[in-house]
Order: C-alpha cells, then sequence, then structure tokens
C-alpha cells in the first residue's frame, strides 16, 4: 500500500449516495489500485493530522451487505476517531470495532 495514491470521492460534510442522512464526518475514500473484500478500493477514512500516518482501523460487519471489512484511519485526531467510531455504529445495520495506535511519547 506503501506509495498508494488515496482518493477521497466522499469529502467531509458529504451525504452518503444511497442513504442522504448519513453525512461524513471526515473525508472518506479509497487506496487507488488496492483491493478489498468488496472488489473495490481499499476503504481509508483521511484526518487533519500533519503527519499522514496510519493511526487506527474501523473492523465493519455490514448487516445489510452481509460483509466485513476494514477501513483504514489515516492522520486521524482523537476526535475524528470518535466520530467515525459513531458513524459506524448509529444504525442497527452496521457495527464497527474500532483499533486505534497509541500516541507514541
Amino acid at each position: 500500500m506503501s506509495g498508494a495514491e488515496i482518493v477521497i470521492d466522499r469529502p467531509k460534510n458529504s451525504a452518503h449516495p444511497r442513504f442522504p442522512q448519513l453525512i461524513y464526518p471526515v473525508d472518506y475514500g479509497y487506496l487507488e489500485n488496492t483491493r478489498s473484500m468488496d472488489g473495490a478500493g481499499i476503504d481509508v477514512w483521511l484526518g487533519t493530522e500533519k503527519q499522514k500516518q496510519i493511526n487506527g482501523i474501523m473492523c465493519i460487519v455490514d448487516l445489510m451487505k452481509r460483509d466485513s471489512e476494514i477501513k483504514i484511519l489515516i492522520a486521524c485526531t482523537e476526535e475524528e476517531r470518535e466520530q467515525i467510531y459513531q458513524f459506524h455504529n448509529n444504525s442497527p445495520y452496521m457495527k464497527g470495532l474500532l483499533i486505534s495506535k497509541r500516541s507514541e511519547g
């Protein structure tokens, strides 16, 4: 994944294409030229920290699609990670587990 370009196709505060009541709290997209369980690119949340390093992952179970996948969190602040966690857990049809990298120092 090193060197893969991040493509943001759902910017912060935009609505989900199929569920317009869901608003993305942080930039959301995928890593170009990668493949996830659903056959599309690996999903990423891109936060606002200066250092563009992976600092968490969301492990998702989608009961409507009957699948699971991970979403990589890059440069997400603690507040952004909480917003992403809430985004994935505010529905009875999707649940997620956040795994955060501990801050060093």
